[in-house]
């Protein structure tokens, strides 16, 4: 059995569902739209990246095709086993079985941490962003990417499976943190209704996932996101 690291906050999609979710990983933003967002406001290339919640690994060896040195984090052990499996021909890629708020790294030895769809939900993930600041050196940026609450049909069904999340809690505690955001249209892009109807109902409470799968017809998803920032 996989040992969860005390303190994690489950995922229910990935923890309960990895295959499935290595078909959403997949499908979301085939453009590359949040990488380039990213890189933008702060590239990696030479630099220290730090995933945070990497599941399976399935992004850090596109880090690792610039970077230095990439280190996963992730607080399922039987997921992180999985991430180094993914790397194991890259050198300078290691994993960890750890939370966010116990970053298994020196401080001040980060140029950028990346937390993408690891429920950095905002109330509550104060212990993390304390981290954040001991670990990212001066001069890098953190992100954090998650789904936008507020906008499309994917939103309104993530706020009907999660009815105690409050976009509105969660934008304010951002802007009191000091971070910046931007929206971000991504979209999902499927090989097969049976994957794109398989993912849904990962994502979602059982009837509003056979909504969301009688909604969308062909292959494809608009999916909503919002990207947050800070610069150390």
């Amino acid at each position: 059995m996989a040992r969860i690291v005390d303190g994690a906050i489950p995922s229910p999609n990935i923890w309960n569902s990895p295959r499935t979710y290595e078909l959403e990983n997949r499908a979301v933003d085939p453009e590359g739209v949040v990488d380039a967002a990213m890189a933008a406001i702060r590239p990696w290339t030479g630099g220290v990246v730090l995933d945070i919640g990497c599941g399976t690994g399935f992004h850090l060896p596109v880090f690792a095709a610039t970077a230095a040195k990439v280190i996963g984090v992730e607080p399922h052990s039987g997921l992180a086993k999985l991430a180094a499996e993914r790397c194991r021909g890259l050198a300078h890629v290691s994993v960890h079985t750890a939370t966010a708020q116990a970053l298994p790294v020196p401080g001040s030895s980060i140029d950028v941490a990346v937390a993408r769809w690891a429920y950095f939900f905002g109330p509550g993930c104060e212990p993390g962003l304390s981290e954040l600041s001991r670990v990212v050196r001066r001069g890098g940026a953190a992100f954090v990417v998650d789904l936008d609450a507020t906008r499309g049909d994917f939103g309104g069904w993530f706020s009907r499976t999660v009815p105690t999340y409050s976009a509105r809690a969660v934008e304010a505690f951002w802007s009191r943190q000091g971070w910046q955001r931007r929206e971000l249209d991504l979209r999902m892009a499927f090989s097969s209704r049976a994957d794109l109807e398989a993912v849904l109902r990962i994502e979602f409470a059982p009837a509003v996932a056979e909504e969301a799968i009688a909604r969308t017809p062909g292959l494809e998803l608009h999916y909503p996101n919002v990207l947050r920032w800070r610069h150390f």
